[in-house]
């Protein structure tokens, strides 16, 4: 069964400010609160205080990004989320793009596989006890962590093109997708992490598809809200590439390319029939897990639009 997951909309600067949705998780059919990578309040220093507050709720990362840590301080962070705050942690990492490697590297990963490859197996060998003796390209370890109890742990890998679809069917728990339309992960997603799964030996990992949604109203503007959401990514070259094999044809002015991501399904919005009716796309192609972004709900019309449409939504998939 497809669960529903709440992403936070908006990068938090007070870590109280992640408690409405906290709730939200707690007290309806939501299944997790994600949040991805944020340079202000860390994400796994957010969801501990939610915690902190009484709000303790399964948790994601969607993604964060290897530059920013070692993958034993990866580890270290993600085990201390969960025995913090006693639920199960979905911990997706990726490289994050080029530019944003080679300012904080010096360089871009020269094979971006090659490095999250190395990233997840010194992570997993950690959290599960082991004493990593790894010299990689990109990341070492000869260390092992303190033993304790803590929740589970899954590890994630975000994905958008082939070659790490396929990673992730080798070496991760769930691959975490952003921005990829419903054909795009049953046609290109789907199998290649089927066939990592089996060069492996092993099960295909869930698949955690975070989608942009909007509920349609009288007052909004489809287009503002794409490009509300998304205007970094629809300028990144990994993800133009993704919606051009997606079939979606990005370039040139956003209001354009926006209207063409809604055609392509990349931006869910219409009635809340129409909505679920698209959620369900999602679900038919292989995603175990629908995490609802409102971001440009926020950014345009603010936090109480954004928490009405997801309360509404959330009733709708959950009934």
């Amino acid at each position: 069964m497809t669960a529903y997951s709440v992403l936070m909309p908006f990068l938090p600067r007070r870590p109280e400010q992640l408690l409405p949705y906290a709730a939200l998780v707690e007290w309806t059919g939501a299944d997790r609160l994600w949040q991805g990578q944020a340079m202000l309040v860390e994400p796994f220093q957010g969801f501990a205080a939610a915690a902190g507050a009484g709000f303790r709720v399964p948790t994601g990362t969607g993604v964060t990004l290897m530059p920013l840590r070692h993958p034993y301080e990866a580890a270290h962070q993600v085990r201390s989320l969960a025995m913090t705050t006693g639920e199960s942690v979905v911990a997706g990492f990726g490289p994050g793009g080029r530019e944003f490697q080679r300012s904080l590297l010096g360089a871009p990963y020269a094979s971006p596989l090659t490095a999250a490859r190395e990233y997840l197996t010194i992570v997993r060998g950690l959290l599960s006890g082991r004493t990593v003796e790894l010299d990689g390209e990109y990341f070492s370890c000869h260390a092992g962590m303190v033993p304790a109890v803590a929740p589970r742990i899954d590890l994630g890998l975000g994905v958008l093109r082939p070659g790490m679809a396929r990673l992730a069917g080798e070496v991760a728990d769930a691959a975490v997708t952003w921005l990829t339309p419903p054909a795009y992960l049953r046609n290109t997603v789907r199998p290649a992490m089927a066939e990592g799964a089996e060069r492996s030996g092993r099960a295909t990992p869930r698949l955690s598809a975070i989608v942009p949604v909007a509920l349609e109203r009288p007052d909004r503007d489809p287009t503002e809200l794409v490009v509300a959401s998304n205007s970094r990514h629809m300028r990144a070259p990994h993800y133009i590439d993704m919606l051009r094999k997606a079939g979606i044809d990005i370039g040139g002015e956003l209001p354009a390319a926006a209207k063409r991501m809604l055609e392509g399904d990349a931006f869910v919005h219409g009635t809340i029939d129409a909505i679920v009716e698209k959620l369900t796309a999602y679900r038919e192609a292989g995603a175990d897990e629908i995490v609802l972004n409102l971001t440009g709900v926020y950014n345009v019309h603010g936090p109480k639009a954004a928490m009405d449409d997801l309360k509404q939504i959330l009733a709708a998939v959950t009934a």
